[in-house]
């Protein structure tokens, strides 16, 4: 039995769901879309600059795992803001990197104390950032029915989308030519999500997110979910462990090395990459809340949910295929041949359905997840992010050892293209079907 409150009252808290994933998302890619001229300035390499996605990975991990069972314990209604707050000082404090790592390393150089003191915001970003999930997906499913978890959830994803098309404006208004005119942008962001917990208690009572108590206390749901360690449940959990690694990888790919993609193979300059990047995020707000809606209609119209699900999870990683094709493409040579030259433009049209795709797969996953059990969706979700994390970081390091020895990007950009193929075949082939008849 969902919360007894207003409509309006739900996807108004969805809606604050969606700042707190873009705030999320613009302390995460501020770094990504600077890549360039940090690793200019410094002189990182590639691999550097996957190991300092791999450390916020590792931490994201460890810290899912953590934060999914202390908000099933405690909720999310004091747990949420606390570590908004905490990662958004990360966030602030990544502009004071070189002095961090001054204080732990003063007797190395300036480059060892920038990339150390990286690494250790990097790693405390990752840590505090991982409870917004497992905090985010219990609020979900609280308060919304079975039928309507994928369009909150669409509203709750697509604040990744719109994080990431802020980042790169902002960054490009509030940096400067200069030595170290990185450092605004992790600042400025930092700032502003402190502000997102007013209206955080301004809508959360101190009742609005308790489970009611026949959930609390059971080890199934009131909505058919499967009897925990059952060979239902532990069948399920292993496809979700499937679907998260690959998709997880996928989206993971494209939000490190996208900006450096477009700017080493094809040519783009510091503004061209900003625009593009913030367009190519467009898409994937598109594709993410497009499924949400797209889901919500069938059900209306008296498709089964799983099978809505399952269709629209299918259509967004057929999507994401067409990163093959880009892999396979020459370069664009937009410095030579202008921005809206045919392979500049094709490559962009291509990589606008690989974006809708590739965030267009989350909803239905989380909305899978919830599938599994009411009382433990915080500890569910923590350790199938600790999972996802751990596929991340590690990957990360591999591909930048991979582009700093083969100068190519082809060889990820396709392996991303069709992982999200292989999440759903495991939810075609192996997900049960629910015993309410797909409903």
């Amino acid at each position: 039995m969902q919360n007894e409150r207003s409509t309006t009252w739900r996807y108004s808290v969805c809606g604050l769901l969606l700042c707190a994933t873009m705030l999320l998302y613009m302390d995460r890619l501020t770094l990504s879309v600077l890549a360039k001229r940090i690793k200019d300035e410094y002189g990182f390499s590639n691999e550097q600059y996957g190991g300092l996605d791999a450390g916020l990975s590792y931490a994201f991990a460890g810290g899912a795992f953590f934060f999914g069972f202390l908000v099933d314990r405690i909720g999310p209604r004091w747990l949420y803001p606390g570590v908004l707050v905490l990662w958004s000082l990360a966030g602030l404090a990544t502009a004071y990197s070189d002095s961090i790592g001054a204080w732990f390393r003063p007797e190395a150089s300036l480059a060892d104390q920038t990339y150390l003191g990286f690494m250790l915001c990097r790693i405390s970003l990752g840590f505090f950032e991982s409870g917004h999930w497992p905090c985010a997906l219990v609020t979900t499913q609280v308060m919304l029915s079975r039928a309507d978890r994928s369009l909150g959830n669409s509203l709750l994803q697509s604040g990744a989308a719109l994080g990431s098309i802020l980042t790169p404006i902002i960054v490009l208004y509030t940096t400067s030519a200069e030595p170290g005119g990185w450092r605004p942008p992790f600042a400025v962001i930092g700032c502003i999500g402190i502000l997102w917990v007013v209206p955080w208690f301004l809508l959360i009572g101190r009742t609005d997110l308790q489970r009611t108590a026949d959930v609390a206390g059971s080890e199934t749901s009131v909505d058919g979910s499967p009897v925990i360690w059952s060979g239902d449940f532990l069948r399920m959990l292993g496809v979700l462990i499937a679907t998260v690694i690959c998709i997880n990888l996928t989206w993971q790919y494209f939000r490190v090395w996208l900006p450096l993609f477009l700017q080493e193979k094809h040519g783009y300059d510091d503004q061209g990459m900003a625009w593009f990047t913030s367009a190519y995020y467009v898409a994937t707000d598109i594709g993410c809340l497009g499924v949400g809606f797209w889901v919500t209609d069938m059900t209306r119209r008296g498709w089964g949910v799983h099978t809505a699900r399952v269709l629209t999870f299918s259509a967004c990683a057929g999507m994401t295929l067409l990163a093959v094709i880009v892999a396979c493409l020459p370069s664009a040579n937009v410095s030579e041949n202008g921005f809206f030259s045919v392979g500049s433009m094709t490559i962009l049209a291509l990589l606008l359905f690989v974006a809708a795709g590739t965030l267009g797969l989350f909803p239905n996953y989380y909305s899978f997840s919830q599938e599994l059990s009411p009382k433990h969706q915080g500890k569910i979700s923590g350790m199938l992010g600790m999972i996802a994390w751990i596929g991340s970081g590690t990957m990360q390091i591999f591909v930048g050892r991979i582009i700093d020895t083969t100068g190519s990007y082809q060889g990820p950009v396709i392996i991303a293209g069709l992982l999200p193929a292989i999440a759903c075949c495991a939810i075609v082939f192996f997900w049960p079907r629910r015993r309410e008849g797909d409903r």
